[in-house]
């Protein structure tokens, strides 16, 4: 079982709550634009699952609606999932996006597992435009990414960060003794006994 499917299980439905790792929407008039906010959301942050056909009432709990032509809907989703103008990349299979029935009328609904994208595919946006289409998840919602944000992630799509690379010509004078005992004392405290 994958980490997202553990993030949604159909028999735990009356217990969820939506997060910074699930979100219900109704899908009464086919897909949502909010959709697509938080598909960049979750892809930028740590995955989630949206779950299509379903409300949330007042006091946090889900109810389903149902969705009227699953088919149609998922056919629209999976267009513009490959169409480069609403999203620029496509993080999902066939197997992340779920069709199921629920409940005593038999409600269709549709659970899109959307998984964390890597660091060299961050960010991930929509609309053909990467500084107001960039979006995050915090708690509950999707927000925008700021512009320092963005930059920043895509300064992080390198392979290789400066950070990773072994100085080998650098003397041992340049290194801050006070700030390696300060860290040996931490590892020593928290590693009793480690040859470090």
């Amino acid at each position: 079982m994958s980490i997202l499917e553990k993030t949604f299980d159909l028999s735990q439905f009356d217990e969820y709550r939506e997060d910074n790792r699930r979100e219900v929407k109704r899908a009464e008039g086919g897909l949502p634009v909010s959709l697509w906010d938080t598909y960049s959301s979750f892809a930028n942050c740590y995955g989630g699952v949206i779950i299509l056909g379903v409300k949330e009432n007042k006091d946090g709990s889900w109810i389903t609606t149902g969705l009227k032509n699953a088919s149609k809907l998922r056919k629209e989703f999976w267009d513009n999932m490959n169409n480069p103008k609403k999203i620029n990349i496509n993080l999902l299979t066939e197997d992340d996006v779920q069709i199921y029935e629920l409940g005593d009328n038999k409600d269709v609904i549709m659970v899109i597992y959307v998984p964390m994208a890597k660091r060299e595919q961050k960010p991930v946006y929509i609309n053909n435009d990467i500084f107001n289409g960039t979006f995050r998840r915090d708690y509950e919602g999707d927000y925008h990414c700021t512009r320092l944000q963005v930059k920043t992630m895509l300064r992080d799509q390198t392979e290789r960060t400066v950070d990773m690379e072994v100085l080998d010509k650098v003397p041992m004078e340049d290194l801050n003794y006070d700030t390696i005992h300060g860290y040996r004392n931490s590892h020593r405290s928290l590693k009793e006994g480690h040859p470090f």
